[in-house]
């Protein structure tokens, strides 16, 4: 038996969708991809809240079978709304998944984590062949890091130590991030909390020299995995 409640009967989206005539373009670019039996990786933000629902819409009218593993509980709420059956990287390998990005640069890396999702996107990037990323010609960039911090999703014994370590890097204006409508710092769905650092240089092997800081639990840069950039 389905919940008849207000909270289930709506997705989890609030406000305007900017540029939503061009959004829904891709987002319907994105639902031709799919194919009988597929398990998607499912990303959060706006594009990617359009393309779950062209692909629910496929879904519903032609019958198909799939799998979704959403990447955060904003996409879990809207894949349960749309009548999506989700799954987990327990469970399944995503065939391929589609989701934002902060900033992109000309090799394709990549800065998320604005929605402080960076850990599970990147459990299902990495899981997936591939990752179509869907963006507006603002998040592109030729310098990655010119306009956003790059998140680093710390455990909240760590803090200090990862503040100390953070001295032996390029970088400047180390903030822990906190929250708007609650007292305290944002707290991922994993408890840690996210400190935004921002960097003179990001190099190849910044992600993983970042990552080898004991108590860093994942960081915002995606480097080196297999995407496709679709802009708006």
């Amino acid at each position: 038996m389905k919940w008849k409640n207000n909270l289930a009967g709506q997705p989890v989206w609030s406000g305007e969708i900017s540029n939503r005539d061009r959004k829904e373009k891709v987002a319907q670019q994105v639902s031709r991809y799919v194919k009988d039996g597929d398990v998607i990786g499912i990303g959060s933000g706006s594009t990617s809240f359009l393309a779950l629902e062209k692909i629910a819409e496929r879904v519903e009218k032609e019958k198909l079978e799939i799998l979704a593993v959403p990447t955060s509980k904003e996409a879990e709420m809207n894949c349960s709304y749309y009548g999506l059956t989700t799954t987990s990287l327990l469970n399944h390998q995503p065939d391929w998944g589609f989701d934002g990005a902060d900033e992109v640069d000309g090799a394709q890396r990549l800065i998320k984590g604005r929605g402080g999702a960076l850990f599970a996107e990147k459990l299902v990037m990495a899981s997936a062949a591939k990752t179509y990323i869907l963006v507006d010609e603002s998040k592109h960039v030729e310098r990655l890091g010119e306009k956003f911090a790059v998140p680093l999703e710390v455990d909240p014994r760590a803090i200090h130590l990862v503040e100390t370590a953070l001295q032996h890097f390029e970088c400047h204006d180390i903030q822990l991030r906190m929250a708007a409508a609650k007292d305290g710092p944002v707290l991922t769905e994993a408890g840690n909390v996210l400190i935004d650092v921002r960097f003179h240089d990001i190099h190849d092997t910044l992600e993983k020299e970042l990552s080898a800081i004991p108590g860093v639990i994942e960081t915002g840069l995606f480097i080196g995995y297999s995407v496709e950039i679709l802009t708006v």
